[in-house]
């Protein structure tokens, strides 16, 4: 228990200093000092995991408040599960005994927004790196766009657009509890904790929405 004791400690770490961002007040739990970097020159700690978007807006460190050290960023976009983020949250947790792995969404993602487009009107000159990627999403959104119809020149609907949104954290969470047997058994054991949560790009807050969203309340 005592490392599932930490991971909810580092909910209100994390909840405090979103917080602090939304509210202006960014600044007061970020050490960034040049003695702070070269603290970090031979080991560093840091105390959560984010797989997190690549998309501009939402750069972990900063909504969270957190400084140099701080978080294990995990970022690409759409925040998916792929082998190497997993790999990745693996080796984190793994070597620094972090006990918390938040997947971090957000809304209007562009991902998101893309791989529904790509559903409803296909393309065939996509690039296949892309595809990766679009490719990783669909299935946790095809359900959703079972009785949607677009045309050519119409936009997604933005409520469409935030269902998936969430149902693509939840499957990013899902990937990492189901596709890593270590993560998996660390979770079983109370060991880890593992949670989807999505950033509102309107208010700057963020909002846990999966197993574990009573801790950050």
């Amino acid at each position: 228990m005592g490392r599932m004791k930490s991971a909810l400690e580092i909910f209100e770490r994390l909840r405090e200093g979103n917080l602090r961002f939304a509210e202006g007040l960014a600044g007061g739990g970020a050490p960034i000092s040049p003695a702070r970097r070269n603290e970090l020159i031979s080991h560093q700690d840091p105390f959560a995991v984010i797989l997190g978007c690549s998309d501009s807006r939402v750069p972990a460190e900063i909504v969270f408040d957190q400084g140099l050290g701080d978080l294990f960023v995990i970022r690409v976009a759409g925040n998916i599960a792929e082998p190497s983020q997993i790999g990745s949250a693996e080796f984190a947790v793994e070597l620094f005994g972090i006990p918390l792995i938040m997947v971090l969404g957000h809304s209007e993602c562009s991902a998101v927004e893309a791989t529904l487009e790509e559903l409803m009107r296909p393309k065939e000159d996509r690039s296949p790196n892309l595809a990766v990627i679009v490719d990783r999403i669909r299935p946790a959104v095809a359900e959703l766009i079972a009785d949607e119809q677009i045309g050519e020149d119409d936009e997604v609907d933005p409520a469409l657009i935030n269902r998936a949104v969430r149902a693509n954290i939840r499957a990013a969470v899902e990937h990492l509890k189901n596709n890593s047997p270590m993560l998996g058994d660390l979770v079983a054991r109370r060991q880890l904790l593992i949670v989807g949560a999505e950033y509102s790009l309107t208010t700057g807050l963020i909002e846990v929405f999966t197993d574990g969203a009573d801790s950050w309340e």
